[in-house]
């Protein structure tokens, strides 16, 4: 029976993090006032036809799935780090190479140095976006072992960026997820919070004091019953959460300790709080799906995102192959994306996106 939850945390995070990204994707940018009478409530997707499509939050997820797939695979257990974060660091040279829309600066900026020809522990820069963490989820949904999963965090987030910052609130979601994970592997009917936030503490030690301040301010409005709206105001977000990092992760964490099990409610809450609604949605989604799996994201949601090459399918087989590899199976080799398949969707999608933005100069205001 772990086995099986196991498996379907990865699973679920990675999908999870697909529908979190694609319901959000359309409000990204837009004030929490404005959104709804411009769009409407994010029940449904509303990015192309009734359909959703992915961005840059879901695509990182699955470039770090495919490069803990190979580092975990490699018998060297010593190199597996260093492994690890030259597979990635391919990865993210082609991905930008693909034109993919709306980059942030940090990822772009590592992107050009990394074509340049710095190497990976060299490419990052220093900025406490956001970045880090909505692609951090799937670690805590994949390796169980904490200090080698902060090990593969630390890689991940200063491959980009370079503020520790960046690093503790990946570190957070991370742990999240991997939470979001045990409590339903030990048949919890929630998550423990108190437990999460001691293992955050611990780990990002006395640095990240700024962090944990705010994630403790976030649990204690989750047992105040304070909505995660008014939380997000509270922190002084009135117009939208922004792309710095402790202003997204604390108010992902107030979602999901508000809804650990209702998949829905945990998106919709968050992306009812304006800003960069895309990542905190994928954050979101990653770590509710960590908790319930793919069968608890609502078959409609799944079914609406209308992704080519990287599809649903290709996603949840993405996600079996990592839990062969961490169960010790060898995994299969891992379906190489047509680049000239992505440059044609990624062409198709900065369309869609920039009708989206000319949309936002039209009323209402």
């Amino acid at each position: 029976m772990n086995e099986t939850l196991a498996r379907e945390a990865v699973v679920g995070c990675i999908l999870g993090t697909a529908v979190g990204d694609a319901l959000g994707l359309p409000y990204e940018g837009v004030s929490a006032s404005r959104a709804p009478r411009m769009l409407g409530p994010p029940d449904r997707y509303r990015f192309f036809f009734g359909r959703g499509m992915i961005s840059d939050d879901t695509e990182h997820t699955c470039m770090v799935a495919g490069s803990l797939i190979e580092a975990l695979a490699d018998a060297n257990v010593e190199r597996e780090i260093e492994f690890f974060t030259r597979r990635l660091a391919s990865r993210l040279r082609w991905w930008i190479l693909a034109l993919p829309a709306g980059v942030g600066k940090a990822t772009a900026r590592s992107g050009i140095r990394l074509w340049l020809g710095f190497k990976p522990e060299n490419a990052g820069v220093f900025s406490a976006g956001n970045g880090p963490a909505m692609r951090a989820a799937i670690f805590g949904a994949s390796i169980d072992d904490v200090p080698r999963m902060l090990r593969f965090v630390r890689a991940s987030s200063r491959l980009t960026h370079t503020d520790p910052k960046a690093e503790y609130g990946a570190t957070a979601v991370a742990l999240a997820a991997r939470e979001s994970k045990q409590s339903r592997i030990e048949g919890n009917t929630g998550v423990d919070a108190n437990r999460w936030l001691e293992g955050v503490v611990e780990a990002i030690g006395g640095d990240g004091s700024e962090l944990t301040d705010l994630l403790r301010r976030a649990t204690t409005s989750v047992q105040a019953h304070e909505s995660t709206i008014a939380f997000s105001k509270n922190l002084g977000l009135e117009k939208g959460v922004t792309g710095y990092t402790y202003h997204t992760v604390p108010v992902a964490i107030h979602a999901w300790l508000s809804h650990p099990s209702d998949f829905g409610k945990a998106i919709t809450t968050v992306i009812q709080c304006g800003g960069d609604a895309d990542t905190t949605a994928a954050i979101v989604g990653g770590i509710v799906g960590a908790g319930v799996g793919s069968e608890g994201i609502p078959c409609e949601l799944l079914g609406g995102i209308w992704e080519w090459p990287r599809s649903v399918n290709w996603m949840r087989t993405l996600g079996e192959s990592l839990v062969e590899v961490t169960e010790g199976n060898p995994s299969k080799p891992l379906a190489r994306l047509n680049p000239f398949a992505l440059l044609t969707r990624n062409l198709f999608f900065l369309t869609v996106v920039l009708f989206h933005g000319f949309r936002r100069l039209a009323p209402p205001y």
